[in-house]
């Protein structure tokens, strides 16, 4: 019997002491290496022509965007839509390129929003795939105008003003949070297919 409770104290200890091991190794270390990354330009020193009449300022629209952003994580959209593009089961041919770390050296990426199911569309690069009236509508109403969709309902986002759906403050930063992400890489992308163009020949 003593034996049994000198070990039942070693095994103790020694639980203990793993958990604290991977406590730092899993929880401590990766903050710290965190904290030492390089950021970004953070959040843009501009509004994007789409959003020049919701928020009249640049510091208006970036506080829209950590707004939306952290509507989204209460919502829980992570959970169906993942923000990151992986280089299996040929995900690049439905998303696009795969995810590079750069894009996800921001603020808005803390707590990053990787996800891990595929319920709804990768929105890693969803900047410009649809206009705004396209977002509040998926956002009032998802089926009308994606038939097939299994997406809940935002309908409390929204004011009725004659019998009709007007976004509240809440809908229009969600959907700029929306319309951000990727938006840096849209415009990579733009800036590397201009440099092709000029590299090439005249045409003869």
């Amino acid at each position: 019997m003593k034996m049994i409770e000198r070990f039942s104290g070693v095994f103790l200890i020694a639980g203990l002491g793993l958990f604290l091991v991977a406590f730092l190794t899993l929880a401590m270390v990766p903050v710290a290496m965190l904290e030492k990354l390089p950021s970004k330009a953070d959040l843009p020193t501009y509004v994007p022509e789409s959003f020049q009449q919701d928020f009249p300022s640049g510091e208006a629209y970036r506080a829209a965007l950590v707004r939306g952003r952290d509507l989204y994580i209460r919502e829980a959209c992570w959970h169906c839509h993942s923000q990151f593009v992986r280089p299996t089961a040929n995900e690049n041919l439905r998303y696009g390129p795969v995810s590079t770390p750069a894009e996800s050296q921001n603020i808005l990426s803390l707590p990053q929003l990787f996800g891990t199911r595929r319920v709804g569309p990768d929105l890693s690069r969803q900047s410009g795939k649809h206009p705004n009236d396209w977002q509040y509508a998926h956002l009032f109403q998802p089926t009308s105008v994606v038939p097939q969709s299994v997406m809940p309902s935002y309908s409390w986002y929204f004011e009725l003003k004659d019998g009709k759906p007007v976004p509240k403050a809440d809908a229009k930063a969600i959907v700029a949070y929306l319309q951000w992400l990727g938006a840096d890489w849209n415009q990579r992308e733009e800036t590397a297919d201009d440099f092709e163009q000029a590299s090439l020949p005249p045409n003869e």
